[in-house]
Formats: structure tokens, sequence, C-alpha cells
């Protein structure tokens, strides 16, 4: 459910970069190709293997405001999220609605009431984390719609009456919903809209309803292989994608049936472990932006092409032009696993951009010891709405305070605009005395903080980088330094 930079704890340690092939015994040097080539099947597997352990959580455990549910049905959050949600970078403009779909048995109708005018989306995502089709405001309008969601390799009638058919990519599809909320005053509304969004199984028909089993002899330094290997089989990607992984048939992922890795050859074990461990680097690396020098202090952090990483997949709501697509598809790999450890199931560009960043214009940390300003000439360049959202780091979870506020943005009530429409935001631990100042008051936390700023359906300033972002800039209060 995850925006840009939202992220999870649910997945198993072994499937989260930095994080995998903790307990592998020693053993004889590695040999640099196999092992060469276990990372490239880390960095080609990893979107895979978190996307399928997150369904897997939402099915079993749920996460954040969000209960657990069953394949094809809706779980939806009963409220916006607050600070004891404790998930990482959770927004706080929308309410949830999330749905793991099992299309093994046939299609499923989707019904989406009319949201008369509010903004809300609906993002389908494959198990190999490529968003493939947009309902909602911006792709489809805000009226009613009835949608038939049809799996791979389907070739059966359209029922009458759809407004469409939304062609999965594989049988396992994750709906992230997201409805615009003004806040507390408005959430009878928004409950009476997740209420009126239903799925229906098409035909009576026996569905898997749960995700083929990695074998719990492997060892737990080499779950993740096993994982990619069954899941693999299980939900094949498309026909470009399936050549690529002929590479990995030395490390037997390709292999089915019994698992080749409960017994493994020395050899290989080490060959998969080392790969793990260069894989998860190498993800963790490029997952790290602006650290390399080049960032001005300050500036903020953002990629509206961070999820173009789906070649071959454009069905509702999706743009099918080369301006949202990588180049190179060796290349996407590594892009698609970047934007699965930093922002699982967040949006194409076009849907929303998130920003973010740590230090002030002067290249300072950004503490609540310290009081800033955050000062926009004009609005945001946005169609629909935008907000700036605080977060406590290194945690990013939201932060308590004596308001009850979370962000701030364009629907917040009773901010002050100056005489020239500009707005400045007030960034502090402490509410303001000045009654103006108070009013566009975003609190901050005692320690580090991060903001982050969203733009829901971006005009194409934004897109394009010709938009920028005001920094962030420190009080100067009198007699000080």
């Amino acid at each position: 459910m995850t925006d840009q930079a939202d992220r999870s704890d649910h997945a198993d340690s072994s499937d989260r970069p930095g994080e995998a092939g903790h307990g592998a015994p020693a053993g004889p040097p590695v040999p640099a190709d196999l092992a060469e080539l276990a990372a490239e099947a880390y960095v080609y597997g990893y979107p895979l293997v978190f996307d399928l352990s997150m369904v897997q959580a939402a099915l079993h455990e749920g996460f954040g405001s969000l209960p657990s549910a069953s394949f094809n049905e809706f779980a939806h959050s009963p409220r916006l999220a607050t600070p004891d949600a404790h998930f990482v970078s959770v927004n706080n403009d929308t309410v949830y609605s999330i749905a793991q779909l099992d299309l093994s048995g046939g299609p499923l109708l989707l019904h989406v009431p009319d949201t008369l005018g509010a903004y809300y989306v609906l993002q389908f995502i494959d198990a190999w984390s490529n968003n493939f089709a947009y309902v909602g405001c911006r792709a489809t309008g805000t009226g009613e719609t009835k949608w038939l969601i049809v799996p791979p390799g389907w070739a059966g009638e359209t029922p009458e009456g759809m407004t469409g058919v939304i062609d999965a990519p594989t049988s396992i599809v994750s709906i992230t919903g997201r409805f615009a909320c003004d806040g507390p005053g408005d959430l009878p509304r928004v409950r009476g809209l997740q209420r009126r969004l239903t799925l229906k199984v098409l035909e009576a028909v026996m569905h898997h309803t749960w995700l083929p089993a990695p074998d719990s002899g492997v060892p737990e330094h080499l779950q993740f292989f096993e994982k990619l290997r069954v899941w693999m089989a299980a939900f094949p990607p498309s026909a470009d994608d399936l050549a690529y992984q002929d590479r990995f048939q030395a490390l037997q992922l390709l292999e089915e049936g019994p698992s080749p890795y409960v017994h493994a050859a020395p050899e290989l074990v080490h060959a998969l472990t080392e790969g793990l461990r260069r894989g998860a680097e190498r993800v963790e690396k490029a997952s790290r932006t602006g650290e390399d020098g080049t960032r001005a202090p300050g500036a903020w952090e953002m990629n509206p092409h961070l999820f173009d990483y789906n070649l071959d997949s454009f069905g509702v709501g999706t743009h099918d032009s080369p301006e949202w697509r990588i180049a190179d598809r060796t290349a996407s790999y590594l892009t698609r696993a970047v934007a699965a450890r930093v922002g699982l199931w967040g949006n194409h560009g076009y849907e929303a951009v998130y920003a973010h960043t740590f230090d002030d214009a002067d290249g300072h940390w950004l503490n609540g010891s310290r009081k800033y300003t955050l000062r926009f000439d004009g609005p945001p360049p946005v169609r629909s709405f935008w907000s700036v959202t605080m977060y406590s780091s290194p945690e990013y979870y939201l932060v308590p305070n004596s308001a009850d506020r979370y962000s701030i943005g364009d629907r917040t009530p009773g901010l002050v605009y100056g005489d020239d429409g500009s707005l400045t935001v007030h960034i502090q631990k402490d509410r303001p005395t000045d009654a103006a100042e108070a009013a566009n008051w975003l609190p901050a936390p005692e320690g580090d903080f991060r903001p982050m700023l969203r733009l829901y359906t971006p005009e194409q300033s934004v897109l394009d980088g010709s938009y920028e972002i005001p920094r962030i800039t420190p009080k100067h209060e009198p007699g000080a330094g």
C-alpha cells in the first residue's frame, strides 16, 4: 500500500536488502562468475519476493490500520493514519482500501462507486510489482464504473454493463486504493464509498486462495532463492523477461519439483550466499540518493520516473509512451528493485509524485531544536491536491503533537496566505505564539526529521523538473549566533 518511500517492516528479513544472508556457513572460495550471476538474480527477483511477502502479510496479518483480508476481499482502513500506525512514511491525505486478487479460477467483477468529483485512485499491481492499470479521478473520472478483471490468457465473454476489461499480467494482483479525505469530519463520506467498493467472482469456480509455499527444508540463508524459484514458476513474467531468466539455469532457479536447495552442493550454496550479499548491497546503494555530493544543500529529492520499469503491460489509465518506459530492459531491473525497496506499490509519476529532504538551505540536518520556514510563492502545480507531511528520522513515522496535525496542504482549513498569494509554512517543535504562524504550523519532533511533499496528479512542470520546490530555511532568532 505504500507511496514512494513508504515501506513496511512485514517482509521476512531474508527478503530485504542489507539484511540477507546472515548465518551462512563458512566454506570454500566462491566462484566469481556464479556469485555474480546470483547477484543479478537477486536484483531481478527482489521485487517479486518482496511483493508476494507483502501480499502474505496483507492476507494473514494486515499492516498499519489495515486489517487482514482474504483473497478477493477489500481490507479498508477506518481512518486517516496517526502516529500509532507505525507504518513507514504512511500518508495522511488518503484513506486506504487494499485487496489481494487471486484470478486462478477466472475473472472478478469490480464495482466502483461514484465519488461525486472527489479524488481517488485504484492502482493495479502485478506479482512483479508492475503498475499495469489505474482506475480513478485522473484515469477514468469519478463516476460509477464496473470492471471485469481477467487473468492471463482468458478468452471468455465479457458480461453486459461493464465499463471495460482490465487484463492482469499475473494471476495474483494487488489493488491499492486511496480515497482523498479532508480530515476526521470527512470520514463518514469515505466509509460510505468503501462500503460500495466491491469485488465479486464472475463464476463459481474454485480459486486457490493461497500462495505456493517454498520448501521449508531449505536453510534460512537460501530461502530468498527458494521463494524466487517457486514464485517465478507460479507467476511467469513477460516473454522478454522469461528469456532473461534463462541465464539463471546454473543457479538451479528454473528447476521445478523438489527444491534443489535442500541439499545443494557447497559451491552453489556459497555462490548463492555471496550473490545475495552483493545483490542486496547493490540495491541498497542504488536506493540512497543525493549522497554523492551533487545535490545542493536543502534541495528536495524527487524522481517522477522511479516506477517506469513496467515495459510490457499497459492497461486502463497507464501511459504507453517512451517517456514512461526505461529504454534499457536490463537497467530497469535495478530500478524496479529500488522502487520495491523504497516505495513498494507506489504510483507512476503522472498519478502522484513524492519528494523529501533531510537538510535545510544551509546544508544542516533538519532537527527539532531549530525553527524553520517553507515558503511557497504560489501553490505547487497540481491538478488534484498537495501536502507536506512530517516524519521522524530515521524511523519515518508520523510525529505525535499537541495539535494532532501531521500534514499541511491546500486542503488544511484556516491557512493564512500572503497578500501576494504566497504561503509560508512554519516548521518547529512548539506552537508559534503568533496567530498567523500558528495557523500555518507543521509540528516537528524533538530530534531529526524528514518532511515529504506529495503532489497528486502533478502538472508537466513537476514531471519535467522545471518546477523547483522551495528549500526549507532556518529561522534566525534575534540575538542568535
